[in-house]
């Protein structure tokens, strides 16, 4: 049984665990996304997610704490740099874990792991949808229609103009 048992040791000694946790951190900062088994996954997310929080208050000892985790240059200043821009409003769930299926050599339950932020087609379907709920008032949808209707109306009114004048010119040519 796991009474008590708040770390999933992953059967890895503790070195090899904390190694293991800061390279998978690294490369989810630097690539945005990784593949990887459900438990790994989740023993990452515990590991990473207060490691973004403390990214948002970018001062030079959350850079030495947040090193001494990761122990990577390159993926710190990422972190501070634009991961920790994107993530400036959300107070929490930084992470989306997305089940793919079982491996194939030893049938190992396996997840992509992402950023929340960083996943532009979710982003793009869910803005689509507030901008659907934000247009239902009738007083902007009064005057969005009748603005349209001044724009068709101009638009008509130019493309007859033209048609009129070549009539007679196609008139004289089959003459």
């Amino acid at each position: 049984m796991r009474h008590g048992k708040k770390v999933n040791h992953l059967g890895r000694t503790s070195a090899h665990r904390k190694a293991l946790m800061s390279n998978m951190a690294s490369s989810l900062i630097l690539n945005k996304r990784i593949n990887t088994t459900v438990a790994k996954a989740k023993s990452l997310r515990k590991y990473i997610e207060p490691l973004i929080t403390k990214s948002k208050e970018d001062t030079t000892n959350s850079r030495r704490v947040v090193f001494s985790y990761l122990q990577n240059k390159e993926a710190v200043k990422e972190l501070f740099g634009t991961i920790s821009q994107k993530v400036g409003e959300r107070h929490g769930g930084y992470t989306r874990i997305l089940r793919t299926g079982f491996r194939i050599g030893d049938a190992a339950d396996m997840c992509m792991m992402e950023l929340v932020d960083f996943n532009e087609s979710y982003s793009q379907n869910k803005g689509a949808k507030k901008k659907a709920k934000s247009t239902r008032r009738s007083s902007k949808k009064k005057a969005s229609v009748e603005a349209n209707n001044e724009v068709v109306a101009e638009t008509t009114e130019a493309v007859q103009a033209p048609e009129a004048e070549s009539t007679p010119a196609e008139e004289k040519t089959e003459a």
